[in-house]
């Protein structure tokens, strides 16, 4: 608390709760969350309360912000236990995890990668009162879906849509110093990509498809991957199923590389800049926003992608055209695709509708744009190195950092008149602690 001449400045108590501990994606979103509120200590007091992600493991970086992370836990856990209250809680999850915890309350998702939320979705919106995503198409899936409900007694139909407002919040570069990273790589040309096993990132086709574009090429692909967690039994099972789709091509000249294990951000920035890793590639059915590909991007790496879905928001950069118009031009090498609905595999109730579509990229302009910046390299990477440099100016710390403090506010200001009694400004330091 702050004492100005005639006014009182009380920081502003919120409440994040997320998977920030976990070695995942909405780990990395609430880690954000939480150094946007740092960079801005004089206006907020931060609490943080830690959920898990699934069956994703908890990383174990032993550094400063671990320990911030750690202290933070530990007074929230102190300040609930005395009862303490909560002026904002800004919870990083799925909706159906949202609930009302404070007089404010913020929800930030990486939304959904297909056309259509889930109807448990738009009910929770209404318990927030704004919402973060990192991409235009996440917010898309909100402002475009709406279901029809019919009241049983009066037979009248209703509309349900979203109205909770929604604020587009991307990621923003990170100055990564490299470190080092042994690939032990055969070839000197080699693409990579970077997926959880599962359905939506297609890594099962991305591999097959490269296999039967280069098997008689000394051509490698790098395979950063995992199923669930990063232990030695997952690392097994990613190697039966490469070695399952590698058992059809034993005079292949191809190779496949599989990194597995948890790396820290400079070991991650390591393969983007490895000298033998020239380009990343990704067959998904679609992305919230696609942090391995923007990670790429700004590291000069050329991209192969589809053209649709959250990675569109840091794929493209304004170019003026002869007649001196800005127009957005593509700086990736795309990949033609079909939407459709969903396979049944991959339908999760009250989360991926079965009715809700995303992208099927085409095998055969996966495999083209894969020749074409194996033969063409020189242009794609001067293309890279312009995307690059559109990303590093565009999408700051600064930038999303101040965004995130727009949304949630800063220290509200009581007016002296309102407290000109002692025992007044004794209670609100109790209620608050700090120095008058």
């Amino acid at each position: 608390m702050d004492t100005q001449e005639g006014q009182l400045q009380l920081k502003k108590k919120v409440l994040v709760r997320g998977p920030g501990l976990t070695s995942s994606g909405y780990g990395e979103h609430a880690r954000l969350i939480l150094r946007a509120l740092r960079s801005y200590e004089d206006h907020f007091e931060i609490f943080f309360e830690s959920t898990g992600w699934g069956q994703t493991g908890f990383f174990i970086d032993d550094n400063e912000e671990r320990a911030w992370l750690d202290f933070l836990v530990s007074k929230t856990v102190y300040y609930k236990q005395k009862g303490g209250q909560f002026d904002v809680s800004i919870q990083v999850t799925i909706p159906p995890e949202w609930e009302a915890m404070a007089p404010t309350n913020i929800g930030v998702t990486a939304g959904i990668e297909t056309t259509k939320i889930a109807p448990r979705w738009v009910e929770k919106c209404k318990v927030m009162d704004k919402i973060i995503v990192p991409s235009n198409h996440a917010k898309y899936a909100f402002d475009n879906t709406s279901y029809t409900l019919k009241n049983q007694a009066s037979n009248q139909e209703i509309e349900i849509k979203n109205m909770t407002p929604i604020e587009v919040i991307h990621y923003p570069i990170k100055k990564t110093i490299p470190q080092e990273i042994d690939l032990n790589l055969d070839y000197d040309f080699n693409f990579c990509v970077i997926a959880q096993w599962g359905p939506r990132k297609n890594l099962g086709n991305t591999i097959a498809w490269f296999v039967e574009e280069f098997k008689d090429e000394e051509v490698g692909l790098v395979v950063k991957a995992n199923t669930r967690k990063n232990n030695v039994a997952d690392r097994m099972h990613c190697e039966r199923r490469i070695k399952g789709f590698l058992s059809a091509y034993p005079d292949r000249k191809c190779k496949i590389y599989l990194v597995h294990g948890n790396l820290t951000e400079e070991e991650m920035c390591g393969i983007y800049t490895h000298p033998k890793v020239k380009a990343i590639v990704t067959a998904t059915h679609g992305e919230g926003f696609g942090l391995p590909l923007f990670e790429a991007v700004y590291n000069e790496l050329p991209v192969i992608a589809p053209n649709w879905s959250g990675h569109m928001d840091f794929l493209y950069a304004p170019k003026k055209d002869k007649k001196g118009k800005t127009k957005s031009k593509a700086h990736f090498t795309k990949v033609d695709y079909n939407i459709a609905p969903i396979q049944a595999e991959a339908v999760w109730e009250g989360v991926l509708q079965k009715e809700s579509q995303w992208c099927f990229p085409k095998e055969s302009s996966f495999r083209h744009a894969m020749r074409e910046v194996y033969k063409n390299y020189g242009m794609r990477k001067s293309e890279a190195k312009k995307l690059a440099k559109h990303v590093r100016s565009n999408f700051t710390e600064d930038s999303t950092y101040n965004k995130i403090f727009q949304c949630v506010g800063g220290v509200e200001t009581l007016d002296s008149s309102e407290w000109e009694e002692e025992d007044v400004v004794e209670d609100l330091l109790q209620t608050v602690g700090g120095d008058t």
